[in-house]
């Protein structure tokens, strides 16, 4: 068996996470070797601000010297390691700075990928493995990060692909602001603009109709997590689980409800999604209704799989 060693990197608007992986192409399997996230926050007030912000470069660039020292550890040089970087950094004004700081760590700089390449990223990594009867074709996909939603419909091949401007962080600093309890207003106002960027959505890719919903991202996983009453974040129940509509309307109205020490207080929410889950929640609430799926079915592999399939050739 011949495998392809490779680093994937996925740098979005709240987090950076690493793969390390062994890639089979002719099995189609993926070994994990090592795969980990921080909470780098690098969207930290972009949608006002249109720049990247000190502090969350700071916080990225600590996250990059850490997988820096694994990817070395695992013998990958810079000519198999893909750095993807999405959302906030197509936004940034001073995303040079970003750039020469990624590119002096780890070797290679960061790409920032379109938002229709970015979904098609997504469903590679999320579709590989989703085949037989449990799981039919055709699926709608959808990539639920901080500052953009990738939606992309396809069987054996993408069809459609679109990304818009919603996200938890986006979503959480324009609508609820420093609100700890965002009032019925608040949550009215981001509703409106979940629809409003659906509707953009569904002029490229048709939301209903797809046999099966799959979701991808740390909103979906945590929202699965929390419908499973698991006592601690567990990637192996998350991954393929199947979350009701009905279940996420309730853990939506929950989190929207609950206070920061309540939401903290959930035994499998990482720190770092305390504050934008609520809004996730809800605009994860927003995009089932609209598709008129009953389930969503949870992948724990996403676009990092995704950029390391695009590296085994």
């Amino acid at each position: 068996m011949t495998t392809t060693r490779v680093a994937a990197i996925d740098c979005g608007t709240n987090s950076i996470r690493l793969l390390v992986a062994d890639l089979d192409p002719e099995t189609g399997e993926i070994t994990d070797l090592d795969r980990r996230m921080i909470i780098n926050r690098l969207g930290q007030g972009v949608d006002r601000t249109g720049r990247l912000h000190p502090d969350a470069l700071a916080r990225t660039f600590a996250a990059c010297r850490e997988y820096a020292e694994v990817i070395s550890g695992f013998g990958v040089g810079p000519d198999r390691i893909r750095f993807v970087a999405t959302s906030a950094s197509r936004d940034a004004e001073n995303s040079d700075e970003y750039a020469k700081g990624v590119r002096d760590i780890l070797g290679v700089g960061p790409e920032v990928v379109s938002g229709e390449e970015e979904a098609h990223l997504s469903f590679v990594g999320a579709t590989k493995e989703l085949t037989g009867g449990q799981f039919p074709a055709p699926y709608l996909v959808f990539d639920l990060g901080g500052g953009s939603t990738e939606f992309v419909l396809g069987g054996a091949d993408v069809q459609a692909a679109r990304s818009v401007d919603i996200g938890c962080v986006r979503l959480t600093e324009r609508h609820f602001g420093g609100a700890e309890l965002p009032s019925e207003e608040q949550i009215a106002e981001a509703r409106a603009h979940v629809r409003a960027e659906l509707d953009k959505a569904e002029e490229v890719v048709p939301l209903t109709g797809a046999a099966t919903l799959v979701g991808l991202a740390g909103t979906v996983t945590t929202v699965s997590a929390i419908a499973q009453d698991l006592p601690a974040y567990d990637s192996e129940a998350i991954h393929h689980s199947r979350i009701s509509r009905e279940q996420v309307a309730r853990i939506a109205d929950e989190l929207l409800a609950a206070t920061h020490d309540q939401r903290a207080a959930i035994p499998s929410m990482h720190p770092g999604r305390v504050d934008v889950i609520a809004a996730g929640a809800l605009e994860l609430l927003e995009i089932m209704t609209r598709t008129g799926a009953a389930e969503v079915v949870v992948s724990e592999h996403d676009i990092l799989d995704g950029i390391a399939w695009s590296m085994a050739s």
